[in-house]
């Protein structure tokens, strides 16, 4: 039998299934989530990850959570097409799928190395290079089998790692080519280390926010005039959060940004129809609400 999820489109909803892809490979630019669900485990929701595709390919891979490799397939994309995996932090349900999804890039990749984009690290977690390097380094690491990624001689494509300072209080570029410019700034997550990332291509651009508490004004200067905001909704309506931003404070942040849509994702199990009620008493464009495969052109 298949599940049924609400998605809401300003004051529209309609039914669609949880798992059945929606193409995005018709329009010039669109946003696909592949993961939707927030840190527990959810039947309808995998965990956090998201793709850009530009003129139909999927471009940038954004996090790979638990059930990211099954959704990636689902959604017929190509890892061969990916110029950039930007990883937003380095909490389990935004990278455990990445082993697996590096598994799969085929070895005679047309354009090596792949680059890859993470924040830096502290007392708590290392920074990504060194998260790269424990999972995957020829000689010590958790998937040996894949030491050609990070300079072994073994199986995997070339990683080119990009780390960006998360206390810089201004965006670093990580990636620009091919007409693609991605720039990431630091936001607050608790005390985890994270990017929120913008990337401009074909005069579009979509911010995609990660996980964080909504209390640095600079991410409203980044994300200002975006296409496209996607936003992690991971507590109820009126909940507190050292790590996540309450509904209303999603709203806030969007309206005061003028961003085109915000898509709110990263969704946990608590009342829906309140939270998205608390992000539109300050919110006013139009508004997704995610769901897995879920696609959304950018106009």
């Amino acid at each position: 039998m298949i599940r049924l999820v609400s998605i809401c489109v300003l004051v529209l909803c309609s039914i669609v299934p949880s798992a059945a892809a929606q193409t995005c490979q018709a329009g010039p630019v669109a946003v696909q989530i592949l993961g939707s669900g927030g840190p527990r485990v959810n039947a309808d929701r995998a965990s956090a990850s998201y793709l850009l595709w530009l003129g139909g390919r999927a471009r940038i891979l954004v996090d790979a959570g638990g059930g990211a490799y099954l959704r990636f397939g689902q959604s017929g994309a190509n890892l061969d097409d990916l110029s950039l995996v930007a990883l937003s932090h380095l909490h389990p349900d935004h990278v455990s799928d990445l082993p697996a999804l590096f598994w799969s890039i085929d070895q005679a990749r047309k354009d090596p190395p792949l680059p890859v984009s993470g924040p830096s690290g502290n007392d708590l977690v290392p920074g990504t290079d060194t998260f790269l390097k424990v999972l995957l380094d020829q000689t010590n690491g958790a998937f040996r089998v894949l030491g050609g990624m990070v300079g072994g001689t073994g199986r995997g494509v070339p990683l080119a790692v990009t780390v960006t300072d998360v206390k810089k209080s201004v965006p670093s570029t990580v990636f620009t080519r091919d007409g693609i410019t991605v720039t990431a700034i630091g936001i607050p997550h608790g005390d985890i280390p994270a990017l929120a990332y913008r990337v401009q291509a074909q005069n579009k651009s979509i911010v995609f926010s990660t996980d964080q508490n909504g209390t640095n004004p600079t991410f409203v200067d980044f994300a200002r005039g975006a296409d496209v905001l996607v936003m992690h909704m991971a507590i109820a309506a009126g909940g507190t959060s050292p790590l996540h931003a309450a509904p209303a404070v999603l709203g806030r942040i969007a309206q005061d940004a003028h961003v085109g849509r915000l898509i709110v994702s990263h969704i946990g199990q608590y009342d829906l129809d309140a939270a998205v009620a608390d992000v539109k008493k300050a919110y006013t464009g139009p508004l997704t609400v995610g769901a897995d495969l879920q696609c959304t052109p950018v106009p």
